[in-house]
């Protein structure tokens, strides 16, 4: 039985790392389940949800130039549907489009209302963290305009 890219397949785990899984596959072949498609849910430990010896199905989502096949368990179900508080491209308060991350930030700080809030999936993780970072990287821009050292030592 030949696979590829696209199968679905019976395996069992047969290690686990800090990174993914190992899974067994048909053929005496193997392949890696990678930590960020292990499930839909954020993921920071894999040992909370596969075991050794586990059987598990898995699609295959990619195959190297060194023959290493990528695995996937979330791909082999169709994603939950998102809550209905989703940000999903919904106009904001204003009645405005949702501005684009990752763009310029104009006007200074941003709000801290939100960063009070456990984020509760990976969208949400990823967009507090762009805002935190967008922060940071304008206070340090802001502070080398100002011609400011924060380390002291400068350059001579």
């Amino acid at each position: 039985m030949e696979f590829g890219v696209g199968s679905i397949l019976d395996g069992k785990v047969t290690g686990i790392t800090k990174f993914g899984a190992f899974v067994a596959l048909p053929e005496g072949r193997s392949g890696l389940v990678h930590i960020s498609e292990i499930a839909y849910s954020y993921v920071n430990e894999v040992s909370d949800h596969l075991k050794e010896g586990q059987e598990v199905k898995v699609k295959v989502i990619g195959i190297d130039q060194a023959n290493r096949i990528n695995l996937s368990i979330k791909k082999v179900s169709e994603p939950p549907p998102r809550p209905a508080g989703g940000q999903g491209g919904r106009p904001n308060r204003q009645g405005q489009a949702p501005r684009q991350q990752g763009g310029p930030r104009s006007g200074g700080f941003a709000p801290r209302a939100a960063a009070n809030k456990e984020p509760t999936d990976f969208e949400d993780r990823l967009r507090q963290f762009m805002q935190a970072s967008d922060s940071k990287l304008s206070e340090l821009r802001y502070l080398e305009k100002k011609g400011g050292n924060r380390r002291g030592g400068g350059r001579r």
